[in-house]
């Protein structure tokens, strides 16, 4: 299976993940299955993009999963459409996010707004 996170640096897995899905400056990219075989880190080619781009270059690389911190509603029904889960709520490197993910423990989390405080 192959994982995409959206992160700050290239720096393999100790790489942060983004807080801004499609304004990241690269995608980590990881061939995963109990463990990790493989990263690769490749700089977004889209940072300024309209609806839909980033789904479709994702699953143009071959993605089955994208992790992030946050992604409102419109953007994961893209993914979706193109068979691609999508995991928010993630926080940390890219290692810890992805040993998570195989363990079983990292599970999507809706964000919710109140009036008091916006979780991310």
């Amino acid at each position: 299976m192959k994982i995409a996170i959206p992160v700050l640096e290239k720096n393999g897995l100790n790489s942060k993940i983004s807080k801004h899905f499609g304004h990241s400056p690269y995608f980590a990219l990881l061939e995963v299955d109990d463990e990790i075989r493989s990263i690769d880190i490749v700089e977004n080619p889209y940072e300024e993009h309209g609806p839909g781009v980033m789904p479709n270059f994702l699953k143009s690389l071959g993605v089955d999963v994208v992790i992030v911190r946050g992604m409102g509603k419109r953007a994961v029904d893209f993914f979706e459409q193109l068979g691609i889960e999508v995991i928010r709520g993630a926080s940390g490197s890219v290692e810890s996010i992805v040993k998570e993910y195989i363990s079983g423990s990292l599970k999507d989390m809706e964000y919710h707004v109140d009036e008091k405080y916006r979780r991310i």
